[in-house]
């Protein structure tokens, strides 16, 4: 009961930590986790253990698939050279690297023990990704890099992590059996994936219709594929992925606007709640931490973790290079095809190698005893070094991200002009098929369903969009379309004043007064979708 009660205190915080950082832009995550370690070191506060199993199974699959819902397969699939790369061959290079460091610089540290630490601290955090970078401008093509990477790298890196526990554990490991083991885990938690959102997509297609049912199914989805891969021992981490990528790229013909309009909601609010209560939880992990590493000197422990998680950043800085300039150079095809790397770029790719759940959860994983009944060797020491590696990179990478990105002058890339382009092609394509199809309808009715969207497309036509953007010396109307959008949006405020009025007043009956609210709350989102933002 006493964890019940803690639960609900720290959501009340993380809503009011919410609050707070969206007035002062600060990352979401680097906040809980500061606010955790400032909780976990106040006298007499509940000590809260981050139970792995919990994380695994109830945090990491909706979070996945919430991040893999909203990636573009086509964007995914454009940048899957990179996203190999930076997902696999990065967090190889990266367990291999801390792993040497690990096993010269930390006394009694086994090969087998390095490598475990290097794989736990390898996967850079889909969910801290997001987040830390969202808002900041980057080109899309970045972006899609980097939530492509940090959804696949949890996967190569929890491989990597199997097998050198199961080195500690057995005694034994042999590369080439690892090798093959890794492609079969792989592929065969990407065909589970498959089968369950082909399962999943016949299910919605067929046989729901009602929004609630559809947007429970949405919740259910990911766990079906986590729980079935890993039953099997595949990997449940791309099982999720690919099950998110492949329902997403067809939610137009599975979900029906009133499930898309309920399960976006309910998703922002769950998803709001679990990524905050992660990121809260790994900083009041400090406490246990701290009180398993009491019998190392505290110099030892500041130098330990401030060079792996040193190495951890730079290594991600010597990679990024070569990986993106050796297949240019190797390719023609490539260096024909593709625009030309920028550089700026590739530093900032380097410097959002934030991590965060994955590997807190690996390390706590981590069993208490060897078979044999002894314990686990430096099992504690472990777990700090992922905590410290977690800190710096949230915090000293995740805060000089935008002064980095502002150094750099690093054009923000804006949606605008693209925005523009598409809702001109719907609309003059829409205007197209009334002229073509529409035209034997009763003239006043095809008069008022045409000027409609006439005045949709003359309002597009006067946006503010960049100066050059129509040829040089264009010159741009005020922007009408936003001053058009919040104009119905002030009227609909009227319209709300008034019931509202009504409903205190007891002058009309309730359930048709929240039914005509809710056609006004629908409208103004929409509008608010409408606007542009710059």
């Amino acid at each position: 009961m006493e964890n019940v009660a803690v639960i609900i205190m720290l959501l009340f915080g993380i809503a009011f930590l919410g609050i707070i950082t969206n007035k002062y832009k600060f990352p979401f995550p680097i906040a809980l986790v500061l606010c955790g370690v400032v909780i976990s070191v106040i006298p007499g506060f509940p000590l809260i253990t981050l139970r792995p199993d919990v994380v695994f199974i109830v945090f990491l699959p909706p979070l996945l698939y919430s991040a893999a819902w909203y990636t573009s397969w086509h964007d995914f699939k454009a940048a899957k050279r990179s996203i190999s790369l930076a997902a696999i061959g990065l967090v190889i290079f990266t367990t291999a690297i801390v792993a040497v460091v690990a096993h010269v610089l930390i006394p009694d540290v086994s090969w087998p023990l390095a490598f475990l630490i290097g794989a736990i601290v390898s996967p850079p955090d889909a969910v801290a990704a997001t987040s830390v970078t969202k808002g900041l401008g980057l080109q899309p093509r970045l972006i899609s890099i980097l939530e492509g990477e940090s959804l696949v790298n949890d996967a190569s890196g929890l491989v990597a992590y199997k097998y050198a526990l199961t080195a500690i554990t057995a005694g034994n490991f042999i590369l080439w059996q690892a090798s093959l083991n890794f492609l079969l885990v792989a592929s065969a938690g990407i065909a589970i994936g498959l089968a369950i959102g082909y399962i999943m997509y016949l299910v919605h297609k067929n046989f729901v219709c009602d929004p609630v049912i559809e947007t429970t199914l949405t919740f259910l989805t990911p766990f079906a594929s986590y729980l079935l891969a890993e039953h099997f021992h595949f990997s449940g981490v791309l099982a999720v992925v690919t099950t998110g990528l492949y329902l997403s790229f067809r939610s137009a013909e599975i979900l029906t606007h009133q499930s898309r309009i309920m399960a976006t909601a309910v998703w922002d609010v769950v998803v709001y709640i679990l990524n905050g209560l992660i990121f809260i939880l790994i900083g009041l992990q400090l406490r246990s931490v701290i009180n398993g590493i009491s019998n190392y000197s505290v110099g030892s422990l500041i130098l330990w973790g401030l060079v792996v998680s040193v190495v951890v950043i730079l290594v991600r800085f010597v990679w990024v290079f070569p990986a993106a300039m050796l297949p240019r150079f190797l390719s023609k095809r490539i260096r024909e095809k593709e625009p030309p790397v920028d550089p700026r770029n590739m530093v900032i790719f380097g410097w959002a190698g934030m991590r965060g759940v994955v590997s807190m959860a690996a390390a706590l994983a981590l069993p208490l005893t060897l078979p044999d009944g002894t314990a686990f060797p430096h099992r504690h020491l472990v777990i700090y070094l992922t905590f410290c590696v977690i800190l710096s990179t949230l915090v000293l990478l995740g805060l000089t991200l935008p002064w980095v990105i502002r150094k750099m002058k690093v054009e923000p890339y804006s949606a605008s002009a693209e925005e523009y382009e598409i809702r001109t092609n719907v609309v003059a394509h829409t205007i197209t098929h009334i002229e073509e199809n529409l035209s034997l309808m009763h003239g006043e009715l095809l008069h008022n369903i045409k000027s409609k969207y006439e005045v949709k497309y003359n309002r597009l036509q006067k946006t503010d969009l960049p100066a050059n953007y129509f040829g040089q010396g264009a010159v741009l109307a005020s922007n009408v379309f936003n001053e058009f959008t919040q104009l119905q949006i002030d009227l609909i405020t009227i319209e709300r004043n008034k019931i509202e009025e009504m409903h205190r007043k007891g002058e009309a009956n309730e359930e048709i007064l929240r039914k005509i609210e809710r056609e006004l709350d629908l409208e103004e989102t929409r509008l608010r979708m409408e606007m542009y933002e710059g």
